[in-house]
């Protein structure tokens, strides 16, 4: 099974191969750390200094919008698609809107076999696809394309639509930017905000191999294909898609299995987890899902309680809560690691000063709770409250007292 639909014809993203990756073992060793940039521990390579999180919205297209007329939709041995492809701009009543919003459209080219034959969600399908841009260049032709539906192992358009195609049914799909590769496009051949149109035809259906009778190299490598689909969509900036697709990916290395593993592929999968729940507290963070991220962090310490990532990482959440005194410890031992790493340098002088900032508000919080007395006053204040000392004011005020009394005796005698 591949996972693609995103590149060239072998189906893998073409920007999986360079990628950086978040847990590589020589990290500590390296003399130019992953983290000198001012962006933690990203799954996007470090000298790419765009911002990602700041590119504008998506521009919707008009809910009327047809393909262009073209000649080269025909596919191998097909007579009648150019004639209902050239009709399509006139036959718009023709097109299934997918999501009700205009942005998602089908049309069928060849019938298929019949409703009872689409497949399922979790099922593995082959699809013979094109790609085209709205100028009608292609840009991918892929014969045949594999990849588990309902898994977003491709892009949101074809997997989406492909639920709706029947056994041999051939259909063309008109997706807006958003469900294809969005305000980054794919380089070098899909622009940014590029509506696309997918010529695809559903060539077989399979369930699912079980993942308790695979072998061990064959769940490690579909594990890596899943968490290679996360780190697209986290480059994507598409992080709840990235979460999910490390979410699949974990499960698969976390699924029990009836056929036994050697020593060193055991080894390999628990760095593909480690991997996997890096990049999932990194896309965790960036949607302020902290407890999330905590808790990502937490399971990669269990494995490797010297992860410099997950160190740093369970340290930032700790001071997004405020936790100052234990993420502190947290950041000192990453430190300890990457001594010369200056973005530990810097979060770690931040937190220090949060930290002494929060103890000087607790201080004089305190002490106006508590009155604050001063240190001049307490010697008299205790010699005060010595049982045998009789405080000078009572005496004086009671010395009034029996004057005022003797005073008021004489008057009434006067009167009498």
């Amino acid at each position: 099974m591949a996972s693609g639909g995103e590149g060239p014809a072998d189906g893998s993203p073409d920007w999986a191969d360079t990628s950086i990756d978040l847990s590589s073992p020589g990290l500590t060793k390296a003399s130019a750390s992953m983290l000198d940039s001012g962006e933690d521990f990203e799954v996007l390579d470090e000298d790419d200094d765009d911002d990602l999180s700041e590119l504008p919205p998506l521009e919707d297209i008009g809910t009327g919008r047809a393909p262009p007329a073209r000649d080269d939709t025909q596919m191998p041995g097909s007579e009648q698609a150019p004639e209902e492809v050239s009709n399509m701009p006139q036959a718009a009543e023709e097109w299934l809107d997918v999501l009700g919003s205009g942005l998602l459209k089908k049309t069928t080219l060849v019938p298929g076999q019949g409703v009872e034959s689409r497949p399922r969600k979790g099922q593995d399908v082959t699809v013979r696809l094109k790609v085209m841009l709205e100028d009608g260049s292609v840009v991918e032709d892929n014969p045949s394309l594999s990849f588990t539906l309902g898994d977003c192992d491709v892009m949101q358009a074809l997997d989406l639509c492909a639920q709706l195609l029947e056994m041999g049914e051939t259909a063309l799909i008109m997706s807006d930017p958003k469900y294809c590769f969005g305000p980054q496009g794919r380089s070098p051949d899909i622009p940014p905000h590029a509506a696309l149109t997918l010529e695809v035809q559903l060539l077989a259906v399979q369930d699912a191999p079980d993942l308790e009778l695979l072998r061990g190299r064959e769940k490690i490598q579909l594990a890596n294909r899943k968490r290679e689909r996360g780190n697209f969509y986290y480059q994507q900036t598409d992080y709840v898609l990235a979460i999910n697709s490390y979410d699949i990916a974990l499960k698969t290395i976390n699924s029990s299995s009836k056929v036994l593993f050697s020593p060193e592929e055991e080894a390999e999968l628990l760095e593909v987890k480690v991997k996997c729940l890096n990049n999932l507290a990194a896309s965790q963070l960036k949607l302020d899902h902290y407890e999330a991220a905590l808790r990502s962090c937490t399971q990669v310490l269990e494995h490797q309680p010297e992860n410099i990532k997950a160190l740093f990482r369970k340290g930032k959440v700790l001071a997004q809560q405020g936790e100052y005194s234990e993420a502190i410890p947290l950041l000192k031992a990453a430190l300890k690691l990457e001594p010369s790493n200056k973005t530990i340098h810097a979060e770690l002088s931040k937190l220090v000063k949060k930290h002494a900032e929060q103890k000087n508000v607790e201080t004089a919080m305190y002490r106006k709770m508590l009155g604050n007395p001063s240190t001049s006053s307490t010697p008299a204040t205790c010699k005060a409250k010595s049982p045998r000392a009789i405080p000078w004011k009572w005496l004086f005020g009671a010395t009034a007292v029996a004057l005022g009394g003797v005073a008021l005796s004489v008057v009434i005698a006067a009167r009498n």
